[in-house]
Protein backbone atom coordinates (compact mmCIF):
# COMPACT_ATOMS: atom_id res chain seq x y z
CA UNK A 1 0.00 0.00 0.00
CA UNK A 2 1.10 3.62 -1.34
CA UNK A 3 0.03 6.43 0.87
CA UNK A 4 0.29 9.61 -1.36
CA UNK A 5 0.30 13.23 -0.25
CA UNK A 6 -1.86 16.08 -1.86
CA UNK A 7 -0.16 19.18 -2.41
CA UNK A 8 -2.46 22.67 -2.50
CA UNK A 9 -1.85 23.29 -6.49
CA UNK A 10 -0.08 26.17 -7.95
CA UNK A 11 -3.18 28.08 -9.75
CA UNK A 12 -1.03 30.13 -11.95
CA UNK A 13 2.50 31.74 -11.56
CA UNK A 14 1.89 34.74 -9.50
CA UNK A 15 -0.66 32.72 -7.13
CA UNK A 16 1.11 31.86 -3.67
CA UNK A 17 -1.56 30.49 -1.48
CA UNK A 18 -5.25 29.12 -1.62
CA UNK A 19 -7.51 28.57 0.79
CA UNK A 20 -10.16 25.00 1.50
CA UNK A 21 -13.47 26.13 0.64
CA UNK A 22 -14.62 22.56 0.87
CA UNK A 23 -13.40 18.77 1.31
CA UNK A 24 -15.63 17.00 -1.13
CA UNK A 25 -14.46 13.62 0.34
CA UNK A 26 -14.24 12.88 4.04
CA UNK A 27 -11.72 10.88 5.84
CA UNK A 28 -12.41 7.13 5.09
CA UNK A 29 -14.01 7.65 2.12
CA UNK A 30 -12.90 6.28 -1.37
CA UNK A 31 -11.77 8.29 -4.26
CA UNK A 32 -10.91 7.64 -7.67
CA UNK A 33 -8.05 9.42 -9.57
CA UNK A 34 -9.06 12.43 -11.10
CA UNK A 35 -12.50 12.70 -9.11
CA UNK A 36 -12.98 16.09 -7.36
CA UNK A 37 -11.44 15.79 -3.88
CA UNK A 38 -11.95 19.17 -2.82
CA UNK A 39 -13.15 22.07 -3.61
CA UNK A 40 -10.36 25.77 -3.22
CA UNK A 41 -10.23 29.41 -3.78
CA UNK A 42 -7.61 31.65 -4.88
CA UNK A 43 -7.56 35.36 -5.82
CA UNK A 44 -7.55 33.94 -9.47
CA UNK A 45 -10.29 31.53 -9.51
CA UNK A 46 -12.95 28.86 -7.19
CA UNK A 47 -12.07 25.35 -8.92
CA UNK A 48 -12.84 22.05 -7.69
CA UNK A 49 -9.55 19.89 -6.84
CA UNK A 50 -9.56 16.49 -8.94
CA UNK A 51 -7.41 13.60 -6.85
CA UNK A 52 -4.34 12.73 -8.17
CA UNK A 53 -4.39 8.99 -7.54
CA UNK A 54 -7.27 6.81 -6.60
CA UNK A 55 -7.43 5.06 -2.74
CA UNK A 56 -8.55 6.08 0.88
CA UNK A 57 -8.75 9.75 2.07
CA UNK A 58 -6.43 8.83 4.93
CA UNK A 59 -5.92 12.02 6.73
CA UNK A 60 -7.00 15.66 5.95
CA UNK A 61 -4.50 17.96 7.22
CA UNK A 62 -5.90 21.66 5.95
CA UNK A 63 -9.50 22.27 7.18
CA UNK A 64 -12.07 24.34 5.53
CA UNK A 65 -11.16 27.53 5.23
CA UNK A 66 -7.95 27.50 6.17
CA UNK A 67 -5.18 29.25 3.86
CA UNK A 68 -1.89 27.52 3.08
CA UNK A 69 0.84 28.14 1.06
CA UNK A 70 0.91 26.34 -2.64
CA UNK A 71 2.98 23.07 -2.60
CA UNK A 72 1.75 22.29 1.07
CA UNK A 73 0.54 18.97 2.14
CA UNK A 74 -3.02 19.75 2.46
CA UNK A 75 -4.20 15.44 2.88
CA UNK A 76 -3.06 12.09 2.66
CA UNK A 77 -4.54 9.17 0.38
CA UNK A 78 -3.52 5.45 0.35
CA UNK A 79 -3.59 3.10 -2.95
CA UNK A 80 -2.42 0.92 -5.08
CA UNK A 81 -0.35 3.20 -7.14
CA UNK A 82 2.05 5.22 -6.84
CA UNK A 83 0.98 8.26 -9.63
CA UNK A 84 2.48 11.21 -8.85
CA UNK A 85 2.49 14.87 -10.50
CA UNK A 86 -0.08 17.34 -11.35
CA UNK A 87 -3.09 16.46 -13.50
CA UNK A 88 -3.48 19.66 -15.41
CA UNK A 89 -3.91 23.33 -14.16
CA UNK A 90 -6.32 22.89 -11.56
CA UNK A 91 -5.51 19.30 -10.35
CA UNK A 92 -3.40 18.48 -7.29
CA UNK A 93 -0.30 17.42 -7.05
CA UNK A 94 1.23 14.45 -5.15
CA UNK A 95 4.23 14.67 -3.69
CA UNK A 96 6.96 12.97 -1.72
CA UNK A 97 5.73 12.57 2.30
CA UNK A 98 7.41 15.67 4.23
CA UNK A 99 6.36 17.50 7.37
CA UNK A 100 2.60 19.03 7.58
CA UNK A 101 2.32 22.46 5.27
CA UNK A 102 5.33 22.11 4.35
CA UNK A 103 6.62 23.63 0.50
CA UNK A 104 6.91 20.29 -1.79
CA UNK A 105 8.43 21.60 -5.40
CA UNK A 106 6.81 19.25 -7.92
CA UNK A 107 8.24 16.38 -10.04
CA UNK A 108 8.11 18.79 -13.00
CA UNK A 109 8.44 22.48 -12.13
CA UNK A 110 8.14 23.91 -15.50
CA UNK A 111 4.54 22.00 -16.24
CA UNK A 112 3.33 23.33 -12.83
CA UNK A 113 3.97 27.05 -13.78
CA UNK A 114 1.28 29.01 -15.91
CA UNK A 115 2.80 32.40 -17.97
CA UNK A 116 2.40 35.23 -16.49
CA UNK A 117 -0.32 37.11 -17.80
CA UNK A 118 -2.65 40.10 -17.17
CA UNK A 119 -5.12 39.09 -13.69
CA UNK A 120 -8.77 39.33 -14.74
CA UNK A 121 -11.41 41.05 -11.95
CA UNK A 122 -14.81 40.22 -11.17
CA UNK A 123 -16.67 43.49 -11.74
CA UNK A 124 -21.05 43.37 -11.79
CA UNK A 125 -23.01 40.97 -11.85
CA UNK A 126 -23.67 39.63 -15.07
CA UNK A 127 -24.69 36.34 -17.09
CA UNK A 128 -23.99 36.39 -20.45
CA UNK A 129 -27.32 36.67 -21.91
CA UNK A 130 -28.81 39.90 -23.06
CA UNK A 131 -32.81 39.63 -22.58
CA UNK A 132 -34.95 41.93 -25.69
CA UNK A 133 -38.54 42.42 -25.06
CA UNK A 134 -40.71 41.94 -28.26
CA UNK A 135 -44.49 41.43 -29.15
CA UNK A 136 -46.58 39.60 -26.77
CA UNK A 137 -47.88 37.10 -29.79
CA UNK A 138 -48.44 33.35 -27.97
CA UNK A 139 -50.46 30.61 -28.54
CA UNK A 140 -53.26 29.61 -25.99
CA UNK A 141 -50.73 26.26 -25.11
CA UNK A 142 -47.82 28.72 -24.76
CA UNK A 143 -50.01 31.00 -22.34
CA UNK A 144 -51.31 27.63 -20.70
CA UNK A 145 -47.55 26.95 -19.54
CA UNK A 146 -46.70 30.17 -18.67
CA UNK A 147 -49.66 30.91 -16.07
CA UNK A 148 -48.87 27.24 -14.41
CA UNK A 149 -45.32 28.48 -13.59
CA UNK A 150 -46.58 32.27 -12.75
CA UNK A 151 -44.98 33.87 -15.76
CA UNK A 152 -46.61 37.00 -17.42
CA UNK A 153 -45.90 36.12 -21.02
CA UNK A 154 -45.74 40.02 -21.74
CA UNK A 155 -42.15 39.84 -19.93
CA UNK A 156 -40.70 37.09 -21.96
CA UNK A 157 -38.68 37.81 -24.32
CA UNK A 158 -39.62 36.20 -27.99
CA UNK A 159 -37.71 34.69 -30.41
CA UNK A 160 -40.65 33.36 -32.94
CA UNK A 161 -41.66 34.82 -36.17
CA UNK A 162 -42.41 38.46 -35.45
CA UNK A 163 -41.52 37.84 -31.91
CA UNK A 164 -43.63 35.34 -30.88
CA UNK A 165 -43.57 33.64 -27.31
CA UNK A 166 -42.78 29.91 -27.82
CA UNK A 167 -42.40 27.31 -25.44
CA UNK A 168 -38.68 27.22 -25.44
CA UNK A 169 -39.34 30.90 -24.35
CA UNK A 170 -41.14 29.74 -21.47
CA UNK A 171 -38.71 27.00 -20.19
CA UNK A 172 -35.58 29.14 -21.09
CA UNK A 173 -37.23 32.34 -18.81
CA UNK A 174 -38.09 29.94 -15.97
CA UNK A 175 -34.32 28.75 -16.23
CA UNK A 176 -33.11 32.53 -15.33
CA UNK A 177 -35.64 33.24 -13.14
CA UNK A 178 -34.65 29.95 -11.00
CA UNK A 179 -30.80 31.81 -11.56
CA UNK A 180 -31.82 34.74 -10.44
CA UNK A 181 -33.14 33.36 -6.95
CA UNK A 182 -30.90 31.20 -6.30
CA UNK A 183 -28.60 34.20 -6.37
CA UNK A 184 -30.70 36.02 -4.19
CA UNK A 185 -30.81 33.67 -1.69
CA UNK A 186 -27.20 32.69 -0.96
CA UNK A 187 -26.79 36.42 -0.13
CA UNK A 188 -29.86 36.56 1.79
CA UNK A 189 -28.56 36.62 5.81
CA UNK A 190 -30.03 33.51 7.78
CA UNK A 191 -31.70 35.25 10.99
CA UNK A 192 -31.79 33.06 14.17
CA UNK A 193 -35.27 34.01 16.18
CA UNK A 194 -34.57 36.74 18.48
CA UNK A 195 -31.40 38.04 16.38
CA UNK A 196 -31.70 41.58 14.97
CA UNK A 197 -27.53 41.84 13.97
CA UNK A 198 -26.10 38.90 12.35
CA UNK A 199 -22.19 38.96 11.48
CA UNK A 200 -20.35 36.72 8.99
CA UNK A 201 -17.01 36.19 7.58
CA UNK A 202 -16.73 37.22 3.79
CA UNK A 203 -15.89 34.21 1.58
CA UNK A 204 -12.83 34.57 -0.44
CA UNK A 205 -14.33 35.03 -3.74
CA UNK A 206 -16.43 38.40 -1.66
CA UNK A 207 -12.60 38.96 -0.33
CA UNK A 208 -10.80 39.49 -3.30
CA UNK A 209 -13.68 41.42 -5.53
CA UNK A 210 -13.79 43.97 -2.50
CA UNK A 211 -10.00 44.14 -2.68
CA UNK A 212 -9.47 44.90 -6.33
CA UNK A 213 -12.47 47.12 -6.98
CA UNK A 214 -10.89 49.03 -4.13
CA UNK A 215 -7.67 48.76 -5.38
CA UNK A 216 -8.88 49.99 -8.39
CA UNK A 217 -11.12 53.15 -7.84
CA UNK A 218 -7.43 54.35 -6.02
CA UNK A 219 -5.60 53.29 -9.11
CA UNK A 220 -7.79 54.86 -12.16
CA UNK A 221 -9.18 58.26 -12.72
CA UNK A 222 -12.70 56.64 -13.81
CA UNK A 223 -15.07 58.43 -16.27
CA UNK A 224 -17.64 57.55 -18.50
CA UNK A 225 -19.67 57.78 -21.52
CA UNK A 226 -23.23 56.57 -22.79
CA UNK A 227 -24.46 56.24 -26.18
CA UNK A 228 -27.52 54.41 -27.14
CA UNK A 229 -27.51 51.65 -30.21
CA UNK A 230 -30.50 50.26 -32.32
CA UNK A 231 -30.73 46.78 -31.80
CA UNK A 232 -33.11 46.53 -34.74
CA UNK A 233 -30.95 44.96 -37.55
CA UNK A 234 -28.82 42.44 -34.64
CA UNK A 235 -32.85 41.19 -33.40
CA UNK A 236 -33.77 40.57 -37.29
CA UNK A 237 -30.01 38.78 -38.02
CA UNK A 238 -30.97 36.80 -34.57
CA UNK A 239 -34.23 35.41 -35.64
CA UNK A 240 -33.05 34.97 -39.19
CA UNK A 241 -30.33 32.84 -38.50
CA UNK A 242 -31.10 31.12 -34.72
CA UNK A 243 -31.84 28.17 -36.19
CA UNK A 244 -29.25 27.66 -38.29
CA UNK A 245 -26.91 28.26 -35.28
CA UNK A 246 -28.59 25.90 -32.91
CA UNK A 247 -28.18 23.32 -35.55
CA UNK A 248 -24.61 23.73 -35.38
CA UNK A 249 -24.62 23.42 -31.42
CA UNK A 250 -24.93 26.65 -30.55
CA UNK A 251 -27.36 29.82 -28.94
CA UNK A 252 -26.94 32.68 -31.43
CA UNK A 253 -27.13 35.27 -27.96
CA UNK A 254 -26.83 38.83 -28.43
CA UNK A 255 -23.90 38.82 -26.24
CA UNK A 256 -22.25 36.97 -28.83
CA UNK A 257 -23.00 39.57 -31.35
CA UNK A 258 -21.45 42.34 -28.82
CA UNK A 259 -18.45 40.76 -28.60
CA UNK A 260 -18.32 40.36 -31.97
CA UNK A 261 -18.36 44.31 -32.64
CA UNK A 262 -16.88 44.92 -29.63
CA UNK A 263 -13.54 43.13 -30.86
CA UNK A 264 -13.75 44.28 -34.39
CA UNK A 265 -13.82 47.67 -32.85
CA UNK A 266 -11.07 47.72 -29.77
CA UNK A 267 -8.99 47.07 -33.24
CA UNK A 268 -9.45 50.59 -34.60
CA UNK A 269 -8.97 51.75 -30.94
CA UNK A 270 -5.76 50.29 -29.35
CA UNK A 271 -6.22 52.74 -26.56
CA UNK A 272 -8.94 51.01 -25.05
CA UNK A 273 -7.02 48.06 -25.00
CA UNK A 274 -3.94 48.88 -23.02
CA UNK A 275 -2.31 49.48 -19.56
CA UNK A 276 0.12 51.84 -17.74
CA UNK A 277 3.18 50.85 -16.12
CA UNK A 278 4.54 54.13 -14.74
CA UNK A 279 4.80 56.54 -17.12
CA UNK A 280 4.77 53.86 -20.36
CA UNK A 281 1.92 53.02 -22.15
CA UNK A 282 1.51 48.89 -22.96
CA UNK A 283 -0.16 48.22 -25.75
CA UNK A 284 -1.64 44.69 -26.46
CA UNK A 285 -2.11 42.95 -29.81
CA UNK A 286 -4.16 40.12 -28.76
CA UNK A 287 -7.95 41.25 -28.25
CA UNK A 288 -8.94 39.28 -24.67
CA UNK A 289 -12.09 39.87 -24.22
CA UNK A 290 -13.44 39.26 -20.69
CA UNK A 291 -16.99 38.29 -19.98
CA UNK A 292 -18.36 38.62 -16.58
CA UNK A 293 -20.34 35.62 -15.19
CA UNK A 294 -22.68 36.34 -11.75
CA UNK A 295 -21.79 33.45 -9.73
CA UNK A 296 -24.04 32.49 -6.05
CA UNK A 297 -21.56 33.65 -4.23
CA UNK A 298 -19.55 36.36 -6.24
CA UNK A 299 -17.98 36.80 -9.81
CA UNK A 300 -15.81 35.46 -12.59
CA UNK A 301 -14.45 36.99 -15.88
CA UNK A 302 -13.87 33.92 -18.04
CA UNK A 303 -11.35 35.38 -21.14
CA UNK A 304 -12.25 34.77 -24.99
CA UNK A 305 -8.61 35.19 -26.44
CA UNK A 306 -7.78 36.62 -29.87
CA UNK A 307 -11.61 37.50 -29.78
CA UNK A 308 -11.37 39.44 -33.04
CA UNK A 309 -10.19 36.32 -34.90
CA UNK A 310 -13.02 34.46 -33.58
CA UNK A 311 -16.33 34.19 -36.06
CA UNK A 312 -19.33 34.64 -34.73
CA UNK A 313 -20.26 30.89 -34.37
CA UNK A 314 -17.02 30.47 -32.70
CA UNK A 315 -18.09 33.36 -30.01
CA UNK A 316 -21.42 31.47 -29.58
CA UNK A 317 -19.92 27.99 -28.70
CA UNK A 318 -17.41 29.66 -26.41
CA UNK A 319 -19.26 31.94 -24.57
CA UNK A 320 -21.40 29.29 -24.36
CA UNK A 321 -19.27 26.92 -22.69
CA UNK A 322 -17.21 29.38 -20.56
CA UNK A 323 -20.58 30.04 -18.88
CA UNK A 324 -21.44 26.78 -18.43
CA UNK A 325 -17.84 25.64 -16.81
CA UNK A 326 -18.03 28.79 -14.63
CA UNK A 327 -21.57 28.09 -12.96
CA UNK A 328 -20.02 24.43 -12.46
CA UNK A 329 -16.93 25.23 -11.26
CA UNK A 330 -14.67 23.85 -14.21
CA UNK A 331 -13.03 26.81 -15.32
CA UNK A 332 -9.10 26.37 -15.64
CA UNK A 333 -6.22 29.37 -14.55
CA UNK A 334 -6.13 29.92 -18.04
CA UNK A 335 -9.27 30.68 -18.88
CA UNK A 336 -9.61 33.67 -16.32
CA UNK A 337 -6.03 35.02 -17.29
CA UNK A 338 -4.77 37.87 -19.73
CA UNK A 339 -8.18 39.82 -19.94
CA UNK A 340 -7.48 43.03 -21.51
CA UNK A 341 -11.16 44.59 -22.09
CA UNK A 342 -14.07 43.85 -19.84
CA UNK A 343 -17.64 43.37 -21.08
CA UNK A 344 -19.95 43.29 -18.15
CA UNK A 345 -24.07 43.14 -18.73
CA UNK A 346 -26.08 44.99 -15.57
CA UNK A 347 -28.95 44.59 -18.61
CA UNK A 348 -29.52 40.73 -17.26
CA UNK A 349 -31.33 42.24 -14.67
CA UNK A 350 -33.62 45.00 -16.41
CA UNK A 351 -30.86 47.68 -15.45
CA UNK A 352 -30.74 50.50 -18.43
CA UNK A 353 -27.31 51.21 -17.71
CA UNK A 354 -24.10 50.75 -15.41
CA UNK A 355 -20.82 52.43 -14.09
CA UNK A 356 -18.54 49.33 -13.48
CA UNK A 357 -15.46 49.68 -12.23
CA UNK A 358 -12.24 48.69 -14.25
CA UNK A 359 -10.77 45.36 -13.88
CA UNK A 360 -6.81 46.47 -13.22
CA UNK A 361 -4.55 46.66 -15.17
CA UNK A 362 -7.32 47.37 -17.90
CA UNK A 363 -7.74 51.16 -18.76
CA UNK A 364 -11.63 49.99 -20.24
CA UNK A 365 -14.90 48.17 -19.59
CA UNK A 366 -17.89 48.46 -21.31
CA UNK A 367 -21.04 47.84 -19.51
CA UNK A 368 -24.63 46.80 -21.77
CA UNK A 369 -27.99 47.61 -20.55
CA UNK A 370 -31.08 45.85 -21.08
CA UNK A 371 -32.66 46.06 -24.33
CA UNK A 372 -35.70 47.29 -24.69
CA UNK A 373 -38.23 48.20 -27.39
CA UNK A 374 -38.46 52.39 -26.55
CA UNK A 375 -40.36 54.99 -28.44
CA UNK A 376 -37.91 56.60 -30.63
CA UNK A 377 -37.77 59.38 -33.69
CA UNK A 378 -36.58 57.85 -36.85
CA UNK A 379 -37.32 60.30 -40.60
CA UNK A 380 -39.22 62.52 -38.57
CA UNK A 381 -41.94 59.81 -37.55
CA UNK A 382 -41.95 58.18 -33.75
CA UNK A 383 -41.40 53.93 -33.73
CA UNK A 384 -40.52 50.57 -31.83
CA UNK A 385 -37.53 49.47 -31.67
CA UNK A 386 -35.18 47.52 -29.27
CA UNK A 387 -33.07 50.46 -27.93
CA UNK A 388 -29.80 49.79 -25.39
CA UNK A 389 -27.28 52.18 -23.83
CA UNK A 390 -23.92 51.10 -23.69
CA UNK A 391 -21.98 52.65 -21.05
CA UNK A 392 -17.59 52.85 -21.33
CA UNK A 393 -15.92 53.12 -18.39
CA UNK A 394 -12.70 54.36 -18.73
CA UNK A 395 -9.01 55.56 -16.97
CA UNK A 396 -8.93 59.38 -17.92
CA UNK A 397 -5.42 59.47 -17.44
CA UNK A 398 -4.72 57.73 -20.59
CA UNK A 399 -8.00 58.21 -22.47
CA UNK A 400 -9.64 61.77 -22.87
CA UNK A 401 -13.62 62.39 -23.06
CA UNK A 402 -13.06 62.64 -27.05
CA UNK A 403 -11.32 59.13 -27.78
CA UNK A 404 -14.33 57.41 -25.65
CA UNK A 405 -16.35 58.85 -27.54
CA UNK A 406 -15.14 57.78 -30.99
CA UNK A 407 -14.97 54.16 -29.47
CA UNK A 408 -18.66 54.38 -28.19
CA UNK A 409 -19.86 55.75 -32.23
CA UNK A 410 -17.72 53.33 -34.08
CA UNK A 411 -19.10 50.60 -31.94
CA UNK A 412 -22.32 52.00 -32.11
CA UNK A 413 -22.35 51.71 -35.81
CA UNK A 414 -21.08 48.68 -35.90
CA UNK A 415 -24.18 47.42 -34.07
CA UNK A 416 -26.71 49.04 -35.94
CA UNK A 417 -25.28 48.27 -39.19
CA UNK A 418 -23.70 44.91 -38.02
CA UNK A 419 -21.76 43.09 -40.86
CA UNK A 420 -23.83 40.12 -42.76
CA UNK A 421 -20.48 38.30 -43.79
CA UNK A 422 -20.05 37.59 -39.88
CA UNK A 423 -23.24 35.76 -39.94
Amino acid sequence: MISTPVVMPQMGESVAEGTIVRWIKRVGETIDKDEPLFEISTDKIDAEVPSPVGGVLLEIRVQEGETVPVHSIVAVISGTTGTTGTTGTTGTAAAPVTTEHSAVEPADAAASRIAPVVPVVPVVPVVPVVPVRLRTLSSPVVRKIAREHGVDVTAVPGSGVAGRVTKRDIDAFVSARGNASRVDSARRPAFLPGEDVLVEKMSVMRRKIAEHMTSSVRTSAHVYSAYEADFSRIDRLRRTHRVRYEAGGARLTYTAFIVKATAETIRDFPFVNASLDGENIVYRRDINLGIAVALEQGLIVPVIRRADRCSLLDLCRIVQDLSSRARTKQLKVDDVEGGTFTITNPGIFGGLWGLPIISQPQVAILAIGSIDKRAVVVDGEIVARPMCHLTLGYDHRLIDGADGGRFLQALKRRLEQFDDSWM
